[in-house]
């Protein structure tokens, strides 16, 4: 099987990390947390645009070191712009087999989730608005899952089956 590039996308509160870090052990992979990296980069996390280009850059450098090391990838972060995907893209798209999973949830959902402690996002309400009026879509093909508070195993095999099924058209990059 070729090496796996799984990009796992969404707006705050949709349910990636959750989702993200569990699909990263079902497919034995490294897991790249933008998240967990804002906290480690930045003593005081503001969101602003030159955190956030901060953040990218060392993800993507970050990706590059687990690639050369022949591992699987899962990379969790909202992707939001299309700049940053395509920068993404153009780097590491010859580097294996690319996988886009985008997660959506209903904002009731989100709301709820948000208003709870996460281990490395900090991002509120707020933040889920500002990212949501800055979202530039996305139209690449793609897996499109729905998160509720109770399906992580449908999402999980969903995601499963749809790397599976790319891998069986036989591609080798």
């Amino acid at each position: 099987m070729n090496r796996m590039i799984v990009f796992v996308f969404g707006l705050p509160g949709t349910g990636k990390s959750y989702f993200a870090s569990r699909l990263a052990k079902m497919i034995d992979a490294s897991y790249l947390n933008s998240d967990k990296l804002r906290k480690e980069l930045f003593a005081q996390r503001t969101y602003s645009y030159h955190e956030k280009k901060v953040v990218y850059d060392t993800m993507l450098g970050k990706a590059k070191e687990a690639i050369a090391t022949g591992q699987n990838l899962v990379l969790d972060a909202t992707f939001h712009k299309k700049e940053t995907r395509d920068s993404f893209m153009k780097q590491l798209s010859d580097q294996g087999e690319v996988f886009y999973i985008e997660l959506h949830s209903v904002e009731s959902t989100i709301k709820e989730r948000l208003k709870k402690s996460r281990p490395y996002s900090e991002a509120d309400f707020e933040v889920y608005k500002l990212i949501q009026q800055q979202w530039e879509p996305f139209n690449e093909h793609h897996l499109l899952l729905e998160s509720t508070n109770n399906n992580i195993e449908e999402m999980l095999l969903k995601a499963v089956q749809y790397i599976g099924w790319k891998n069986d058209t036989g591609t080798d990059k």
